[in-house]
């Protein structure tokens, strides 16, 4: 059937013609130029201005306090309790702080140097050779590297020892202080609470447990810790097993060894190791009694490995006996569980241009 035929009125074809006159003017074209430019204007200076714009790339910021003090699990039964602070004093924050939702520093790794009350002579040695002693010298290292380095202390109920700790502080401002007693026999809790707090403050490809008893090169820590992988859930060190200790009499006794058997499994020597994010975020989940502690640290550590599905790196770049074009660390294995006479041998090793990777002087400015 034929479609019925469109009928238009006189009156409606007397205004169509009328706006095709009004449309056909310059002015009108004129105007209608004048405003598209004035938005186009418009537009490209809302979006050059627009304070959500982020940058490409973002420095460190050098006016903030680079040293913090943690406190965890101050609320009973809250295991991501905690509280972030500037060096000085702990101010309860919301737990979100401790899940990392928000207000973390962002880094491709952050490497916390554990370090005690009697270590003044290691920490003014690295502060000498490879560590940067000045707080704009660890943030140029860190915008070079990736790799933001503090060292991670507990404390101490002698006020002399706090008190020392303090003006260190206050001089250089390169630590985490961390809300537990630093003792030795308690080195798994405070490793636990380093990574917990790692993680509250730094949101990291990596996180790196150090001694102040190695030597280290950065830029060869970065290259490793920025490789490609596949597996997000990685556990980086140098590989050991070896028999469990028995004998109370040996400084590497083990109480709990009729857990362990004849021999230890395999899991990353002490002095230096790193986890991935997806495996701190799994540490960072658990209550802390949830853990099982051995009197080992890197024992303890490798235990907990072993629940998870972690992809076991072994890297003896980490745990080499002399510099070398590849040595990441260096550190005197097997004799010492890091550089034997470290305040010495620190200085000695980074006369070498084998260790520096090329004409390196020792630092006066900390001499005393």
């Amino acid at each position: 059937m034929p479609s019925s035929p469109k009928v238009f009125s006189s009156a409606t074809t007397s205004r169509r013609a009328t706006l095709r006159r009004i449309l056909s003017t310059p002015a009108f074209s004129a105007a209608c130029l004048l405003f598209g430019l004035a938005g186009f204007l418009a537009a490209a200076l809302s979006f050059s201005w627009s304070p959500g714009s982020a940058p490409r790339a973002r420095c460190p910021d050098s006016s903030r306090p680079l040293s913090v003090s943690v406190a965890w699990d101050r609320r009973p039964g809250d295991a991501s309790a905690g509280a972030v602070a500037a060096a000085g004093a702990a101010v309860d924050l919301p737990a979100s702080h401790a899940t990392g939702s928000r207000g973390r520093h962002k880094v491709m790794a952050f490497v916390g140097i554990f370090t005690g009350f009697g270590s003044v002579g290691r920490r003014r040695a690295l502060r000498r050779t490879w560590l940067p002693a000045d707080r704009q010298g660890l943030l140029r290292l860190e915008e070079a590297t990736g790799l933001a380095f503090r060292f991670v202390i507990g404390k101490s109920n002698d006020k002399s020892k706090m008190a020392a700790l303090e003006r260190e502080v206050q001089e250089y401002d390169d630590f985490v202080l961390l809300d537990l007693e630093e003792e030795y026999s308690k080195l798994p809790y405070k490793t636990l609470a380093y990574f917990k707090a790692a993680y509250a403050l730094y949101d990291s490809d990596f996180y790196v447990k150090a001694d102040d008893d190695i030597y280290l090169r950065p830029d060869r820590l970065s290259l490793l810790l920025a490789k490609e992988r596949s597996h997000t859930q990685t556990y980086i060190g140098c590989m050991k097993k070896g028999p469990v200790f028995t004998d109370p009499k040996l400084k590497w006794y083990e109480p709990q060894s009729f857990l362990l058997g004849s021999e230890y499994f395999l899991h990353a020597y002490g002095p230096i190791y790193a986890l991935s994010a997806d495996v701190v975020a799994s540490l960072v989940a658990l209550r802390n009694n949830s853990f099982r502690m051995f009197s080992n640290e890197d024992v303890t550590i490798g235990s907990w490995m072993l629940a998870m599905n972690v992809n076991h790196e072994n890297t003896h770049a980490l745990c080499s006996p002399e510099c070398t074009e590849s040595s990441i660390a260096v550190w005197d294995i097997p004799k010492c569980s890091g550089l034997c006479h470290p305040e010495v041998k620190m200085l000695e090793l980074h006369r070498r241009k084998e260790c520096t990777g090329g004409p390196s002087a020792v630092s006066e400015s900390d001499d005393r």
